[in-house]
């Protein structure tokens, strides 16, 4: 009997180079950036074209769970499991969980590991790639597959191959750290070195017999922090205290330049890992200017960039060369295409300064629907919500605020102390500083309200929950 091909996404990282669109809590993965659906939906997707392909298993941020729940309903994807990280910890021990997990399914599972944000122009070549890789994979091997470079690129690690193994593949020979321009033109003209593109084909269980070899506490830590997970709705939560002992390093430190079992499959692909706004205008379709455009775009004598517009605002550039436009509710990038990977550095400064736009965006998204935030000055805020066919909001009260609610569209109803009533369209109600409610949506379709909030403090920590159907405090 086949070994099991089980896809293990992983979905735990922040895209920092990619702001402002993209934030912490609703960071690259979960986006449509380019192509159809999101990265995340996208790299589920590739999965269903392999044959016999069992329900993946997606290791994700414990701030995203409802997002990468989602995104897989939509997708139409039954069966998966989500297993929560608590704590960011790179992936070696993401990868850990994963097939700890796996295990659960078949002894002699076969683990797909994919990064959630990677782009793949070209869907056959990675599944042809793949079952290249698999004889090689149930023979013992870890097998990661190596990019073919079409230019001498320094933002990505390389990979030299070896000699050939068994006619599926090659040896890994040596794992190389991002070169500089000299050195990445050296291996562009040699020919036998790959880019690294961090995604990787073997057993679980062997993954974790060099785990043992090669980084044992981290597995300990790890097999620990997952016999003490406890399920929760529909995923498998990581004891966060547990997993805090967990050693932070990556796949390729922790086991792949360890070990003597890593082979590399080649592939041309069209892959892009979106690394920066730069990865991406070089995969789009770009104008006769060379400008890869999005939303409302005016542009007169403007050459080699990438524009992007939020929603319907018009972005209109004159007389630019090889830069970067990007707009969003609250924050507008500009910044020179050669300069994308310190993209990053703003965000950092964002942090120090104490400021949200490194991990909110106006628009939040939450498992009930999502808020917009209008406008906000000196004691009060003005926020639009929309709350999904029934979805509800905890039973919850605010110590230094008011609300008034405004029916826009939808069906509310509404829990106040000991009132629970509804509102239709045009209708409206105060909540009183202090008052226990609850908003839910009990119709079938989307409800949408106005909330103007009043008070000495409106931050979003102002909140006792006392009853939550998401688990959360």
């Amino acid at each position: 009997m086949a070994p099991m091909l089980i896809p293990l996404i992983l979905s735990g990282g922040s895209g920092t180079r990619l702001w402002p669109v993209s934030r912490k809590n609703l960071p690259k993965q979960f986006l449509a950036l380019a192509g159809n659906g999101t990265l995340f939906q996208q790299t589920i997707a590739r999965t269903r074209e392999l044959p016999d392909v069992a329900a993946p298993i997606v290791v994700a941020s414990e701030d995203h769970r409802f997002l990468a729940a989602d995104q897989l309903l939509e997708a139409g994807i039954k069966g998966a499991t989500i297993v929560l990280e608590p704590l960011a910890r790179n992936t070696a021990p993401a990868i850990a969980l994963g097939a700890l997990q796996a295990l659960q399914r078949d002894a002699d599972a076969l683990l797909l590991v994919l990064p959630a944000d990677h782009l793949i122009g070209d869907t056959g070549a990675f599944v042809e790639a793949v079952k290249q890789a698999m004889p090689l994979a149930t023979q013992d091997w870890l097998v990661t597959f190596g990019i073919r470079p079409d230019r001498p690129e320094t933002g990505f690690g390389y990979i030299r191959r070896a000699e050939a193994v068994d006619g599926h593949g090659y040896r890994v020979e040596q794992f190389v750290e991002k070169p500089d321009q000299a050195t990445a033109e050296s291996y562009l003209a040699d020919g036998d070195y790959d880019w690294n593109s961090g995604m990787f084909l073997f057993k679980a269980s062997r993954y974790l017999e060099e785990l043992a070899m090669h980084a044992p506490a981290m597995l300990a830590a790890v097999r620990n922090a997952h016999a003490k997970a406890s399920a929760d709705l529909d995923f498998v939560r990581i004891d966060r205290d547990a997993f805090a002992l967990v050693p932070d390093n990556s796949i390729d430190y922790a086991v792949m330049e360890k070990t003597r079992q890593a082979a590399v499959i080649p592939v041309s692909c069209a892959w892009s890992d979106i690394g920066s706004w730069s990865a991406l205008w070089l995969t789009g379709d770009k104008d006769a200017e060379g400008n890869l455009r999005e939303g409302d775009i005016l542009s007169i004598d403007t050459r080699n960039s990438l524009l992007r517009s939020h929603d319907r605002h018009l972005l209109a550039t004159v007389g630019v060369d090889d830069l970067i436009v990007v707009t969003t509710p609250d924050a507008t990038l500009v910044a020179h295409r050669d300069a994308a990977q310190d993209v990053k550095k703003i965000v950092e400064q964002l942090k120090a300064a104490g400021r949200s736009e490194h991990s909110l965006h106006r628009v939040v998204h939450r498992p009930w629907g999502s808020y917009d935030s209008l406008e906000a000055g000196e004691r009060f805020q003005v926020k639009r919500i929309q709350v999904k066919p029934g979805a509800s909001l905890s039973l919850q009260k605010h110590h230094h605020r008011a609300e008034h609610w405004i029916v826009v569209s939808g069906t509310a109803e509404v829990t106040c102390d000991d009132k629970v009533f509804l509102l239709g369209e045009n209708q409206s109600t105060y909540i009183p500083l202090g008052s226990k409610h609850r908003l839910r949506n009990p119709g079938k379709v989307a409800l949408e309200l106005i909330e103007v909030q009043s008070g000495s403090y409106l931050g979003e920590d102002d909140i006792v929950r006392f009853d939550d159907v998401y688990g959360r405090a």
